[in-house]
């Protein structure tokens, strides 16, 4: 227990000691933070007050925007007030809690993905059914059960690493409690951790991306024998946000995820990282959104409204 309390804080090197770059970073950094969560908020707002938008759909989009804005605000405001206040600590019950997070929410995107494959592949492919199938207690249990899963998948990894003892050194090469640089810090055999984070995320992100291709393959296979252009236009339009942000997200994470912990330079996957936690989630309401003509419309009614009011606050 007493080598386990040694280290009672932890140090993030974050992006670059050079304090003007820094200030730079933190900024651009900033911006983004903010478009995410303005972004993700007006998706949830639009999606809920729009009764065109009521669908099974936005249903699973609004849990994924409001998964996005707490994915990415576990991480950024910590790394944004060290860059601000020049600041580098984290304590050890706060980059353990940080790291559990992370994962329990990059956990339950990837069963939220898999769940929104599902559903284009229902509503394409089985119309008549379609609201048979995804019935609201339907679609409910699916998205309670992609958060439920996140926690389930997670939690024996975890208690793995509380485990460990962690004695020094500790300085962690990354902007955040990242799994692969905190767990070379601990003061003993790391291997079984590693083979079981391997694992975790092997069966988790190809397991998923499985039931996502095989959806969209059956989706395919379904559009081309629609005989008209714009019937296929319109069956593919509806699929192709969501196309995006699957790999943008599979793509990100496999490489810093699925390949063995070994394997790879840390600095590399700090850009990887930063793809992940800011980037995906600043771009996702955009690509719904712009991809989106139903969204489009449910934003300008939604304008239009807001103008109006303005003009006419008794209306």
């Amino acid at each position: 227990m007493e080598n386990r309390t040694a280290v009672m804080e932890f140090i993030l090197l974050g992006f670059t000691n050079d304090r003007r770059l820094q200030l730079l970073i933190f900024v651009v950094l900033l911006v983004a933070y903010l478009f995410t969560i303005v972004g993700n908020i007006l998706i949830i707002t639009i999606t809920l007050v729009d009764c065109c938008l009521q669908t099974p759909m936005y249903y699973f989009l609004r849990n994924f925007s409001l998964l996005e804005i707490i994915f990415t605000s576990v991480i950024m405001p910590k790394a944004l007030a060290n860059m601000a206040l020049g600041g580098q600590t984290i304590s050890l019950i706060g980059c353990f809690a940080q790291s559990f997070l992370y994962f329990i929410l990059g956990t339950t995107e990837f069963l939220l993905l898999a769940v929104m494959s599902f559903d284009r592949y229902v509503a394409i492919c089985n119309p008549l059914r379609y609201t048979a199938i995804m019935s609201s207690q339907v679609c409910t249990l699916l998205a309670l059960s992609s958060w439920i899963g996140g926690i389930l998948f997670i939690i024996a990894p975890t208690i793995v690493l509380l485990q460990l003892p962690f004695c020094g050194p500790n300085v962690i090469n990354h902007f955040f409690c990242d799994s692969t640089p905190l767990i070379k810090l601990a003061c003993a055999n790391t291997w079984l951790i590693e083979c079981m984070g391997f694992i975790t995320a092997l069966l988790l992100v190809l397991g998923t991306l499985a039931i996502s291709l095989v959806s969209y393959i059956k989706i395919i296979s379904t559009v081309m024998h629609v005989p008209s252009a714009q019937g296929r236009h319109k069956a593919f339009s509806t699929c192709s946000s969501h196309i995006t942000v699957v790999s943008i997200t599979y793509g990100s994470c496999i490489f810093m995820y699925v390949k063995p912990m070994w394997s790879g330079g840390l600095e590399l996957s700090k850009v990887v990282a930063l793809l992940n936690t800011v980037v995906s989630p600043l771009l996702n309401p955009f690509i719904y959104s712009l991809r989106n003509k139903q969204v489009q419309d449910a934003v300008r009614k939604a304008i239009g409204q807001s103008a109006a009011f303005c003009k006419d606050p008794k209306m």
